[in-house]
């Protein structure tokens, strides 16, 4: 029963677009205050500059707004923040930052090779020094300066705290050295050193840390940004699918008028004309005209799909072939495409577990580092080294120990990973399938729709001796093709693609579920089951076609009988095929020591046929679906980790029960909402490359986030015993980001083993 103290449900959901981070401890910080409010769970996302936030009744989405400006930084709500298809804002902002760093880059150099070089060292170099350091800290390291005092408005230190402390400790100590030291008068040089050690009295100047350092953070802030971009390429690609403006068929006076009007003013209902290089709309059915699609850009498969009325066409796709007039069955939110780039945006903008860690660490980080900075310049002290070496010391703890790779290391793998997998036509739902992928051992395969084709088929066509197969074929599928069965449709398919034509029939009938008979050219042909042929018209089969009807029937497939004039003339077999890239698919699993079952409410003949061709060599047959949910619960209570692959609505339950659930998307809704990961294509191969890529981007963000925690363990001691010059521990900073991006991106090279061709 509720009581008073239960808290309210977050029914609401919404996602912000925050600006002004430059670390995983801003992300932190804007997550904790977000938190601390009453009704509100938040997630915040370094990479992708969101914030995802469930919250209750009581909460306004201005009420966020407020909270993470308060905080120190920017937020919008989805209506007013800049679109991303265009990408409009960051191509400036990048631009700006790279304006920034080519001027900084500019003036440090003479300055770091003045500090570097002794014999280049002239008369008053120190003074040169001077001014051309000036703009590059005063300037350059503006971003650095403001985000500091920002945060210090609101009690908090980030990353840009230890740059700007940094940077700013080494130019007073510089000028402090020039105007009242001994370090400007003329002729001073000293030498370079890589440690702290050379580093005595007020004679030094830190000019080239307080440059170098400046620069190498922007020139790493630089590349991160550009890669950020490059990995976020694959979703924008997505939202860049949509057509802009549509030509819809509107009534006009005695006739249909063309009307050319934006993309969102399409409803369900109205018919709209593609031309051929046009791209879809939206999603609809064809009434009228036939062409070919390619819907590369969506699923991966690079052969066009043909189409005619009556087909399902998807928004995004491209018509290349012959004009079309669809009909809107879907539009807005409710396309496909609308529903793969919501994926895909969820998933690179949610947290895997392991990554969790590495945020608190990255929440308490730099507190920590500012007191081991004041430690190091204290023992130091103590210990009777000279202050400049102290300073020094204290200056490289501050500015090696920035978290930007710990904050990286997660966002940026999942960013490129879900990015290529959208590319392949893999939709994985979350960062937390992930973390499932590694642990699954079992997989259970549905068979119809998932292993077979989910149609019937013809098989084969076997003639009596002396008899031609192709007037078998030919008379019987003139009278099917006046039946609906499956079956029939199946039978007469097969006669219209082998045979040139099928000739009329007449006085057509049908016993249900027995078979169907009628005349054609001049004959009574009778099409049905062989004990109907047997027993209400005595046409008995033949015994060389006895055995075959019955071995087919032992492989699962339907036998059908032709006969005309009496005499049984033929048999046709029909079966819901496999498809050709199962066998492969279920070897691919095994590759990845994966076990896999089949799982279906077929009989048991069927199901061990279909399993014998495709290499399975367990089956569970005969199952409802309250029975699929069941066989997953056993298999978890043996303590089996259960990925599960399906297509219908009776696969919904399996899928949300299993471990890991895998959709087929040329299935139901249903069964996609249910699963993990979505398999945009039709070909179980994709099951394969989805678990191999989802383990891929896994043991890439574990690969950064040791990489990301191993350089700030060994690097903090280094720069506390002086084993480290300020200016090498900011370019060290930056190209453990850049390390850590430049793996991700190593993800946009992953090939499926399912080719596109």
């Amino acid at each position: 029963m509720s009581t008073a103290t239960d808290p309210a449900p977050l029914d609401h959901r919404v996602e912000l677009s925050i600006g002004g981070m430059t670390c995983a401890s801003c992300a932190a910080r804007i997550e904790k205050k977000l938190n601390r409010l009453d009704g509100v769970s938040a997630s915040v996302n370094y990479a992708t500059e969101k914030a995802r936030v469930r919250y209750a009744d009581a909460v306004t989405p201005d009420d966020l707004v407020d909270a993470v400006v308060r905080t120190g930084y920017t937020a919008e709500l989805p209506e007013l923040a800049t679109p991303e298809p265009g990408d409009a804002e960051q191509p400036g902002e990048i631009g700006a930052l790279r304006d920034r760093v080519l001027v900084s880059t500019t003036l440090s150099v003479p300055v770091i090779v003045l500090a570097m070089v002794p014999p280049l060292q002239f008369t008053h170099w120190q003074w040169l020094s001077l001014v051309l350091a000036s703009p590059v800290v005063v300037w350059g390291a503006l971003p650095f300066h403001r985000a500091t005092w920002a945060n210090l408005r609101h009690g908090a230190a980030t990353m840009d705290t230890l740059i700007s402390m940094g940077v700013l400790a080494a130019f007073g100590w510089s000028l402090y050295a020039l105007f009242l030291g001994s370090a400007g008068v003329p002729g001073m040089t000293h030498e370079f050193s890589l440690t702290a050690s050379r580093m005595a009295g007020d004679g030094q100047i830190y000019l080239e840390v307080a440059a170098g350092v400046t620069t190498f953070i922007l020139l790493g802030r630089y590349f991160e940004a550009r890669s950020k971009r490059r990995a976020g390429a694959a979703l924008r690609a997505l939202l860049d699918l949509g057509a802009r403006d549509v030509a819809v068929l509107r009534d006009g006076p005695g006739s249909l008028t063309e009307v050319r009007i934006p993309t969102e003013e399409l409803a369900v209902g109205d018919r709209f004309l593609v031309r051929p290089g046009e791209r879809l709309a939206t999603d609809g059915e064809v009434v009228d005209g036939s062409s070919a699609i390619d819907e590369s850009m969506l699923t991966g498969e690079s052969v066009p799909v043909q189409v005619s009325p009556g087909s399902a066409v998807t928004g995004g796709t491209v018509n290349s072939g012959g004009r079309l007039t669809v009909r809107a069955t879907h539009v807005g939110a409710d396309t496909r495409l609308a529903q793969m780039t919501k994926l895909v945006q969820e998933a690179q903008s949610g947290k895997a577990q392991v990554q969790r860690l590495a945020d608190r660490i990255s929440a308490v980080f730099v507190p920590v580092v500012i007191v081991i900075a004041a430690a190091t310049l204290v023992v130091w002290l103590a210990a009777g080294a000279a202050a400049a070496a102290a300073f020094t010391a204290a200056v490289a703890v501050l500015i090696i120990a920035c978290p930007c790779a710990l904050g990286l290391a997660t966002p940026t793998a999942l960013l490129v990973g879900t990015g290529r997998g959208a590319q392949l036509g893999i939709l994985i739902k979350g960062p937390e399938v992930l973390e499932s992928t590694r642990r699954v051992d079992t997989v259970l395969l549905d068979k119809t729709g998932t292993i077979t084709t989910g149609t019937m088929s013809l098989v084969d066509v076997l003639p009596v001796p002396g008899q031609d197969a192709g007037d078998v074929l030919r008379l019987a599928g003139a009278v099917e093709d006046a039946s609906e069965h499956p079956v029939a449709r199946a039978i007469a398919d097969g006669a219209r693609q082998r045979c040139s034509s099928l000739p009329a029939v007449s006085g057509f009938t049908s016993s249900e579920g027995l078979g169907v008979a009628g005349e054609v050219e001049g004959r009574a042909v009778l099409v049905g089951r062989p004990a109907w042929l047997a027993e209400a018209w005595s046409s008995a089969l033949p015994g060389a076609l006895a055995g075959a009807s019955a071995q087919s029937e032992r492989n699962g497939r339907t036998v059908v009988a032709v006969a005309w004039d009496g005499q049984v003339r033929g048999l046709l077999t029909v079966a819901d095929t496999v498809k050709p890239t199962s066998a492969p698919a279920v070897a691919s699993l095994r590759e990845l020591e994966l076990h896999p079952v089949l799982l279906t409410g077929d009989n048991e003949t069927v199901a061990r046929a279909v399993a014998a061709e495709v290499g399975i060599d367990d089956v569970i047959a005969g199952v409802l679906p309250e029975g699929k949910v069941e066989e997953v619960r056993r298999l978890q209570s043996q303590r089996r980790v259960v990925a599960m692959v399906g297509d219908g609505v009776n696969d919904a339950a399996a899928l949300a029960q299993a471990d890991l659930g895998l959709a087929m998307g040329t299935g139901t809704d249903v069964a996609m909402e249910a699963g993990d990961l979505t398999l945009v294509r039709g070909d179980l191969r994709v099951a394969a490359d989805a678990i191999r890529l989802s383990r891929r981007t896994l043991g890439t963000i574990k690969g950064n986030l040791f990489w990301a925690f191993a350089y700030n363990v060994a690097a903090l001691p280094l720069a506390a015993l002086g084993l480290l010059n300020p200016m090498i521990a900011g370019a060290a900073m930056a190209l453990s980001s850049a390390f850590v991006v430049s793996n991700s991106l190593r993800l946009r090279r992953f090939r499926p083993l399912a080719p596109s061709t």
